[in-house]
Formats: C-alpha cells, sequence, structure tokens
C-alpha cells in the first residue's frame, strides 16, 4: 500500500489559513501569504504560472500520488466546474474522496473524480488504496489532518514553514491525540524563502 502523507504550508505560528476563514475566503484574513511562495509575480496579462520551487516542492509529487482526500471545507474551497484546478489551469488528475455528512453520488469534474465519503476516515482510506495502484494517499485539509493524525493513520509528512505570524486561523496541529508519537527527520531545505521539512512517523512503541 501507497504511504499517507501530509504535505502543506504552514505559518510559523501553526496555521494553515488566516483568521476568519469562509468558503467564499477560504484562505481567511491574510492566508494568501502562505502559498504566495507557491507562485510567481503575475504576467501582464495577469495570468499566473507556478513557481520554481513549487515544482521541485511539490510537482515532482504529481506523478507519485494516486488518491486524495479532503474534508468538506478543503472541497469547498477547491471545487469548480472544471473539477480541481491549479491557479496556471493545470488540471490535477487524482480521484478525491471529500469527508462529509452529506450523502451524494460519485461525480467527474473536468479531469477530478469526486467521491463523497459519509463513514469516517478508515473508509476514505480503504477506497483510496483501492484506487491508488500503491501510489501514496495525499491529505489535504486542516481536519482531515487532525482525525488521520489522531487514528495514527499518518506515514509521512513534509511542512513548507513559511516564516509569517498569522495570529489566528485554522490550525494544523489541533486536537492530533494526547498521546506522544515520535516523528524521525529525513530532510530539508530553504527554497523559494521558506524552510521545506520532512518527518517520518516512528513505528508506535508496543509498550505504550
Amino acid at each position: 500500500m501507497g504511504l499517507v502523507t501530509i504535505d502543506h504550508s504552514m505559518s510559523l505560528d501553526g496555521f494553515i489559513t488566516g483568521p476568519d476563514p469562509t468558503p467564499e475566503h477560504g484562505l481567511g484574513i491574510g492566508g494568501e501569504r502562505i502559498f504566495a511562495w507557491m507562485m510567481d509575480a503575475p504576467a501582464r496579462d495577469g495570468t499566473r504560472i507556478l513557481s520554481d520551487a513549487y515544482d521541485e516542492m511539490i510537482g515532482s509529487e504529481t506523478d507519485a500520488t494516486g488518491a486524495v482526500i479532503m474534508g468538506k471545507r478543503m472541497f469547498e474551497i477547491i471545487d469548480g466546474p472544471d473539477g480541481w484546478v491549479a491557479p496556471n489551469g493545470y488540471q490535477f488528475p487524482w480521484p478525491v474522496f471529500v469527508l462529509t455528512h452529506e450523502v451524494r453520488p460519485p461525480e467527474t469534474k473536468g479531469k477530478t473524480r469526486f467521491v463523497y465519503v459519509n463513514d469516517g476516515p478508515e473508509s476514505a482510506l480503504a477506497q483510496a488504496q483501492a484506487v491508488a495502484g500503491g501510489k501514496r494517499i495525499a491529505l489535504n485539509g486542516g481536519n482531515t489532518c487532525q482525525q488521520f493524525l489522531r487514528a495514527g493513520l499518518v506515514d509521512e509528512m513534509r511542512i513548507h514553514l513559511v516564516p509569517v505570524f498569522l495570529g489566528g486561523g485554522v490550525r494544523l496541529f489541533d486536537r492530533v491525540g494526547e498521546s506522544p508519537r515520535d516523528l524521525v527527520f529525513i530532510g530539508g531545505q530553504q527554497l523559494g524563502g521558506v524552510t521545506h521539512l520532512d518527518f517520518r512517523f516512528a513505528p508506535a512503541d508496543p509498550r505504550a
């Protein structure tokens, strides 16, 4: 089975959105700062392209990813008539499993296949693994990452640590469980003004 991974940009004070995120403005106040490193400056015609730092740190993982699991809030941010589309127009090809209480049939928009899961993270993971072909399963969104962390279902984590204090918003590491879990540092670099840190979760201590 492929690794279950978290790959998230985060402010220095631990937030993945700014204060007061809404479905219409999912990044909250000032939250765009967390993701600015991914984009080059707008061209004269207003179009934007993904940065070299994005291509190196995230774009290289496109072929290694087989499916994505996210929550309803994240889905509302990325959903569109053409599915999940990057700012440069690239349509992400992965099947997306959405954790939600809403009962909806699966649907395909553009290149994105959305499957709505009502019975929890373990079910979403099993469904994602069934179609991922042994590739990694990526987790997206604060609440979804927290659910998987609490359940001990995350194998590796990459944090893009952005040097900014946002002072509020959605924290990545709220409510992740009360038992200590050790991580192993497996790599890191500074690129695009951001510190990129890779960790692997150590096996749980059977004596704990």
